[in-house]
């Protein structure tokens, strides 16, 4: 049996090498599409999924927080400013989305005061209100976040 020259063997036809790089950088876009979803502090946004999620698993619940809708959407809650990730399997455990979340603030109504050295962070949207800000004076912080806490308490019913 006769061999081909090896050129000819490794010579590829124009249309099956366009075919291979365009789905090389779909899997590319693909891939950097899912390393990373943005989400507001307070705010919620739906992540839909091409397979039914069978466990689902947020890394840090203080930062974000994720709820089930169906098998292919959930809902992911910005919870305060930070990164953590989230991971997605289906009932093979195999990953349906790994990815990274990343929770910022919206500063278009914050106002940070600062005096003496100490910041003191407010929202202003329609009348200023506390907003507590990692890096706010101590007391400033702590007396919002005791306040968030005892209104979160009433509304559960302890």
């Amino acid at each position: 049996m006769a061999r081909e020259d090896p050129a000819k063997e490794r010579h590829m036809p124009f249309p099956v090498k366009s075919f291979a790089a365009a789905a090389s950088a779909a899997l590319i876009c693909t891939t950097a599409a899912a390393q990373q979803i943005e989400v507001e502090s307070g705010t919620t946004k739906p992540v839909r999924l091409s397979k039914a999620a069978s466990s689902v698993v947020i890394g840090n619940q203080n930062i974000a927080d994720v709820a089930v809708a169906d098998p292919q959407l959930v809902f992911l809650t910005g919870k305060s400013f930070g990164t953590t990730n989230l991971l997605i399997l289906d009932s093979d455990n195999n990953i349906i989305l790994s990815t990274d979340v990343v929770v910022s603030v919206n500063s278009a109504n914050l106002v940070t005061v600062n005096r003496a050295g100490s910041a003191y962070t407010y929202n202003c949207t329609s009348d200023c209100r506390d907003t507590p800000m990692i890096g706010d004076n101590d007391e400033h912080f702590g007396k919002a976040v005791s306040q968030a806490e005892r209104t979160k308490a009433l509304t559960e019913g302890r």
